[in-house]
């Protein structure tokens, strides 16, 4: 198992001020819930239903021309696998890459390297136990089982720098981009209170990912919007249907064409 090589200032910061307070109350509910999360936590596991990754090709080359491709990993959990969705086409990787080869107007050579359950620290131990795919640029979708496993915010970002470290050194890559963490409170799976205490340690990891990726020129945190309702879930009410992966992948289209250019 990898382990972290570096931390930004960024992250020992996140541990200091207002981000400490809100960690400090997060935890004093958690203790006065504990009974009742822990509950409503094994049944919600234990009822519901386990969806398979998407099918189809996991690398490629998407458009022709005189233009050198864009070589762009994709890593991360089920999430990054397409769970939820039949089809690649219809994941995250297979909208991200048909909006940035509309976006950048070249050739797009694409892998996918992605497992169900796998937290940044597993998505690294993915990556480093194979032969590198030599990227460009990489799109790393990851988070939601750190928030689930209770990884600290400090772990986390921790994790996050070793694996950017790992993609930059080992395996070349040039910008390392990493997608915000959903919107947990608004996952339809999820009862309450369990969602606002799951959806409240979510925006802490993203922000303090945000905090951590300002902090570095080669890394940054593609910061948008999603709104997430039962119509845009797949079946499991925990995983994206194509709707909520489609936005995903042309909003990181739109990150990565921007990071790729500068």
């Amino acid at each position: 198992m990898p382990s972290s090589t570096s931390a930004s200032p960024i992250s020992r910061a996140s541990d200091h001020g207002a981000p400490v307070g809100r960690a400090a109350a997060a935890l004093a509910v958690k203790l006065v819930l504990a009974p009742l999360l822990v509950a409503q936590a094994v049944r919600t596991r234990r009822g519901a239903p386990v969806l398979p990754e998407a099918e189809g090709a996991r690398e490629g080359v998407l458009g022709t021309g005189s233009a050198p491709p864009l070589r762009l990993l994709v890593a991360g959990d089920s999430s990054a696998a397409g769970v939820g969705v039949e089809r690649q086409e219809q994941a995250v990787v297979g909208h991200l890459v048909r909006a940035l080869h509309a976006a950048l107007d070249r050739p797009v050579a694409w892998a996918l390297r992605a497992r169900t359950g796998l937290t940044t620290e597993g998505v690294h131990a993915l990556l480093a136990a194979a032969p590198p795919f030599a990227a460009d640029v990489a799109v790393v979708i990851t988070g939601v089982n750190d928030v689930i496993g209770q990884v600290t915010t400090r772990r986390a970002v921790r994790h996050r720098a070793a694996l950017a470290d790992w993609l930059r050194g080992s395996a070349g890559v040039r910008h390392v981009v990493f997608a915000p963490l959903p919107p947990m409170h608004r996952f339809p799976l999820l009862p309450a209170p369990l969602r606002h205490v799951i959806g409240a340690d979510a925006r802490r990891h993203d922000e303090a990912l945000a905090r951590w990726a300002a902090s570095r020129s080669d890394v940054s945190h593609a910061r948008f919007a999603l709104e997430l309702d039962p119509a845009g879930m797949a079946s499991d009410g925990f995983h994206p249907g194509e709707p909520v992966y489609r936005a995903c992948g042309e909003a990181l289209a739109l990150h990565v064409a921007r990071v790729s250019l500068s």
